[in-house]
């Protein structure tokens, strides 16, 4: 029983510490150091490398496991696999830049030239297995250079998906190979076989899988209080986690291939988040704690050779990255192409997995795998910091609008929005609505088409935009270009439906639909009810506007602690299909649209920082 209380007792400091380091940058404002590396180096300031106040034990090994395993997980479902698929650009419009295969040649090349400098490494007696050591010099952190991406407003870009491809390619391919590794040496012919037939399984039980999650039964449950979708996530990781450890490979990659699965299925980005906030809220800073608890520092630096292949490893990993990424150079400036070099030799996650699984097998000793630990936190505390030195700041990239249809109704919003400052671009078929739309054509670029038609339009990019407006005046015209934007990823779709039957099923629907008999009926009772409001609407120059909040930074801040805010008033903040009225303590998360109030100076600020 008093061992019981023991290990409770350190996994309370464990947690507790965990809790404080996230809260101890945002209060230092030290932004440059991932929360993960934070937690890393309380670890080592309670474990063996400090103050040793916490040692290893059955209880804090299982949740440290687990939260190993779900890392692993939500590293698979960070894959975004739509990346892969080629946009449609317009035809004037197209380049001979593709993100995808430009991708996969800068990888290839990675890969190709991390062997002969891990092959260096065991000629210089650094290092005992070169296909370990080139796995860890070939990969890079999807959970560092996915934030810097976000930060620097870059993954909306050619090069921002080029490195976003180049990262998740690494990301997949250095796992499956390191299984393949962890097969092979088990010195046991039967376990590559069996490690074949597990892939197989995987690929089996995604198609059973998806046929059940689109089942009506599974829909019913997902709208009950049982949470079948998490219930049937944690079941299919452990499912894959004990067929993996039981077919020759590590159980890490049935944790990771039991995120490609959820990923795959397209989850709505609620249920993400609902991961998210579990793993990287318990599990997984336990997890990063203790492989700082477990590293023994100091022994490091009394052993020349360990200090030597720190040093070295750095260096090979920055030129594994650096000479393929000059290939970019063909599209991109110089500083671009150094910035991204630098970005792409961020390593983290994985090499953690790596050094672990080694250790664990007895392929590396206890000083071999705290280097390779320290590696990955200096790299994730180096690199991303001399990218955001190096890199180019970027000009503000205005917002796109395409409008449908030349009118009474829409050629009005198209001024007004050009006015504002977007891109808009308005689309006709009809040569009298084009006469009309020519008045106001310096406020917005007018493209004549030969017919309305979804393939017409998408050849001449109508739905590659930040927003679309479909206005014709024929309600089917313009629901069927909806859904075809919804199906091209057109984030924000706004639809004119004058059938008052058709728009109330609509609205239903959750479509964002408009009439000009509905929009007279609403704003006349406004108008009676509450004027002040349709006056601050109406004529407040730009004062009320809606905010994305995409920053992870701020996640989960309360309102009262964002020293962003200055002069801006949130009115309301959206979550999901319900809105919180919000005051002082209300926390923000990812995915919250904020409704704010203020000046148009502030409020831009506000949006540079949050999305």
């Amino acid at each position: 029983m008093e061992s019981s209380v023991e290990s409770l007792t350190s996994l309370m400091i464990v947690v507790t510490l965990a809790f404080l380091a996230p809260v101890l940058l945002y209060k230092l404002r030290i932004r440059a150091v991932p929360v993960v590396v934070a937690e890393i180096i309380v670890g080592l300031m309670i474990g063996k490398s400090g103050f040793n106040f916490v040692a290893a034990d059955k209880w804090l090994d299982m949740v440290s496991l687990l939260g190993f395993i779900f890392l692993m997980f939500l590293s698979g479902v960070e894959i975004d696999f739509s990346n892969f698929v080629p946009r449609r650009e317009p035809k004037h419009r197209r380049k001979e830049f593709n993100p995808p295969l430009v991708a996969a040649g800068v990888f290839a090349c990675m890969l190709i030239l991390a062997y002969p400098l891990a092959y260096t490494l065991k000629m210089m007696h650094l290092a005992d297995e070169p296909f370990l050591m080139m796995l860890i010099i070939a990969t890079i952190s999807l959970g560092v250079v996915v934030p810097v991406l976000k930060e620097k407003r870059l993954t909306e870009t050619n090069l921002g998906q080029t490195l976003l491809l180049i990262t998740v390619l690494s990301d997949f391919v250095t796992m499956i190979l390191l299984a393949v590794f962890v097969g092979a040496r088990s010195q046991q012919s039967n376990k590559m076989l069996l490690l074949l037939l597990f892939f197989v399984v995987v690929f089996a039980a995604y198609f059973v899988i998806r046929r059940i999650a689109r089942g009506k039964l599974f829909a019913i449950l997902a709208q009950s209080t049982v949470q079948i979708g998490t219930r049937a996530t944690f079941a299919l990781i452990l499912l894959l986690v004990v067929l993996s450890d039981q077919m020759g490979a590590d159980s890490i990659l049935g944790a990771f291939l039991a995120g490609v699965i959820v990923a795959l299925l397209s989850p709505k980005k609620e249920f993400v988040r609902q991961l998210d906030s579990f793993g990287y809220g318990f599990l997984i800073p336990i997890f990063f704690v203790m492989v700082g608890v477990n590293m023994e520092l100091w022994s490091l630096f009394t052993d020349w050779k360990m200090i030597a292949l720190i040093l070295i490893l750095l260096v090979f990993i920055f030129i594994s990255k650096f000479i393929p990424a000059l290939v970019l150079r063909k599209w991109f400036s110089w500083r671009e192409v150094i910035g991204a070099g630098v970005l792409l030799s961020t390593e983290l996650s994985l090499v953690i997995a790596a050094a672990t699984i080694a250790q664990k097998m007895g392929i590396i000793d206890q000083d071999m795998y705290g280097a390779l630990i320290l590696v990955a936190v200096i790299s994730s505390l180096i690199f991303p910091v001399l990218f955001s030195r190096i890199f180019p700041a970027q000009a503000q990239r205005k917002e796109v609008i395409s409008i449908v249809g030349a009118n009474h109704v829409s050629l009005p919003v198209a001024a007004e929005l050009g006015k504002e400052g977007y891109e808009v671009r308005l689309f006709t078929a009809h040569a009298a609505d084009e006469a009309a739309a020519n008045e106001g054509s310096r406020l917005y670029k007018i493209e004549r088409v030969a017919n309305l038609l979804p393939e017409t339009l998408n050849e001449y990019g109508a739905f590659a935009a930040d927003g679309a407006v479909f206005a014709t005046m024929e309600d089917a015209v313009n629901l069927q270009l909806a859904n075809f934007a919804e199906n091209a990823g057109v984030k924000n779709a706004v639809v004119r439906v004058e059938n008052p039957q058709l728009h109330e099923r609509l609205q239903r629907e959750g479509v964002r639909v408009f009439s000009t008999l509905y929009a007279s009926r609403t704003l006349l009772k406004a108008m009676i009810e509450n004027p002040s409001t349709v006056k601050l609407i109406a004529n407040g120059d730009d004062t009320i506007r809606e905010v994305q909040m995409n920053n992870p930074a701020f996640h989960k801040s309360r309102l009262r602690d964002l020293p962003i805010l200055g002069g801006v008033l949130v009115l309301r903040i959206f979550r999901g299909e319900s809105f919180i009225v919000p005051h002082g303590n209300s926390d923000i998360q990812l995915g919250d649209r904020l409704l704010v109030s203020g000046d148009p100076e502030s409020i831009q600020s506000l949006r540079d920082e949050l999305e």
